[in-house]
């Protein structure tokens, strides 16, 4: 948007930030249609941060790894922005349909047809999804089915993510036969709030980019010490930094230090957050913010092309849950919103294209053999293990027995899930923790597969990064073989 920014510049900055590992032809995709996809959003009535010397009377701000001032923003709030908007515009659609509290259980495929052998090619008819409040698990058809169902961040005991961020479209994808990329390298956000009685929550990139300094308790700066380009490093370098220096002095949090930026600067810039912080009795006007690394954004997913199509005919994957290539072993900040408008659109325009389908004889679910769950205490705790193993042994550092470990572990628990799965009547749950564990073996494999350190992925046992490197593909057939 800004005349001193280009293109070129942009794609750059997403290359650099991706260690190695980005598509430069998707890169250069995404920031091609970045102008369309902002203009686009403004005309449904995002709220974006007005400045009227800005371009296109837009206020510009800069985060960690852009070396422009590129990013259109709704205050601190960029994403529930969008989605609010976007959320009441497809509410008011008289075509659609919107189905809340059900959570999908399952991707319909060939293999459930009522007659096999009736169609050769497979593809995508629809999904098992469970009507939670009715406890009911119902057979949805359709001739495209798309997947944007985010990350799976509460696979680790400390994440920015919401409770539904568990995995499951990556999980039903990997079950339906789709193949999974570089799900190594899971962004930890460097700066989480730390409240030892409240809920993490995502301290954002812009107060750093803003000037924002991150300070031990004593008051000294440690970025310097760490990178050139200081606070403003790419998350990964600040991320590995703050856990260092909590390591090295036994701390719990870091500082994150805003008060010279002024109050009125971060009431008007940053009130989302002045607020919640206040609640919790932290003026942050006055005092720092404590601040945690926490799992934030997987870089990986589902391969899908610039379309959004994946490996299954009829299915289409957008967000969060894919691996376009833009993202390679860090993910630029703010390129995943982007991402999700811009991919998003292609695909649903490739979606209009299609011609109906003939529907096939679908097989029901079946729930005539189970019964209802006699110990939930399972579920929670299983639950509870996952976690605080993925938090320990698949965390910011790795090392080869830490995986190996963790996926000895992870095999026993999806065995035990599994078992229950096939015996007592599904509840959300279950479905949740069924994927997290599907989610965390593909973590786990894809990073023992990698013999180098890069990105995202930071091992001991492999501490250089190799001249030339490629992105990690595991293929559903090929899973127990890695």
């Amino acid at each position: 948007l800004d005349q001193d920014d280009s293109i070129d510049s942009h794609v750059s900055d997403t290359v650099t930030a991706g260690a190695g590992l980005v598509v430069e032809s998707v890169s250069r995709y995404v920031a091609e249609n970045s102008a369309d996809a902002i203009h686009w959003l403004v005309d449904q009535g995002v709220p974006f941060t007005p400045d009227v010397s800005g371009p296109k009377g837009l206020h510009l701000t800069r985060e960690g790894g852009h070396t422009h001032r590129r990013i259109a923003h709704a205050a601190d709030a960029t994403g529930k922005a969008i989605h609010d908007v976007l959320l009441e515009k497809a509410k008011a659609h008289p075509n659609i349909k919107i189905l809340e509290n059900w959570i999908a259980l399952d991707l319909i495929t060939n293999k459930h047809l009522q007659t096999t052998g009736q169609y050769k090619s497979n593809r995508c008819y629809g999904a098992y999804a469970l009507d939670i409040a009715n406890n009911q698990v119902e057979t949805i058809l359709a001739k495209a089915v798309v997947l944007a169902t985010g990350g799976l961040g509460k696979v680790y005991r400390y994440t920015s993510n919401p409770d539904t961020a568990t995995g499951d479209g990556i999980a039903m994808a990997w079950r339906a036969g789709c193949r999974i990329g570089n799900m190594e390298f899971i962004q930890f956000h460097p700066t989480c709030l730390y409240h030892p009685s409240d809920r993490t929550f995502l301290i954002t990139e812009a107060i750093r980019g803003e000037g924002g300094l991150l300070k031990l308790p004593n008051g000294k700066r440690f970025m310097p010490e760490h990178d050139e380009r200081n606070e403003l490093a790419p998350r990964d370098i600040v991320a590995r930094a703050i856990d260092f220096e909590m390591k090295k002095h036994g701390l719990d949090y870091v500082h994150l230090d805003a008060r010279h930026l002024g109050e009125a600067f971060i009431k008007e810039h940053f009130p989302m957050i002045y607020s919640r912080c206040l609640s919790l009795g932290i003026d942050i006007t006055q005092e720092p913010i404590p601040v945690v690394p926490a799992a934030h954004y997987t870089c990986g997913g589902v391969v899908t092309d610039l379309k959004g199509r994946t490996d299954l005919t009829g299915l289409y994957a957008v967000g969060e849950a894919t691996y376009t290539g833009l993202h390679g072993a860090n993910r630029l900040a703010s390129n995943s919103l982007l991402e999700c408008v811009v991919i998003g659109k292609a695909a649903a325009h490739d979606i209009a294209d299609q011609v109906d389908i003939e529907m096939p004889t679908i097989r029901f679910w079946d729930e005539s053999k189970v019964e209802d769950a006699d110990e939930q205490v399972v579920i929670a705790h299983n639950w509870d293990e996952l976690r605080s193993l993925m938090w320990n042994y698949v965390g910011i550092v790795r090392t080869t027995r830490r995986l190996e470990r963790a996926l000895h572990r992870i095999e026993l628990l999806r065995t035990e899930v599994q078992e229950y799965y096939a015996n007592f009547r599904v509840t959300r749950d279950l479905i949740e923790l069924r994927n997290l564990l599907e989610c965390a073996e593909l973590i786990v494999r894809s990073a023992l597969m990698r013999k180098e350190s890069r990105g995202l992925h930071y091992s001991r046992d492999y501490p250089k990064t190799w001249p030339v490197s490629y992105p990690t593909i595991l293929t559903p057939t090929q899973a127990q073989k890695t």
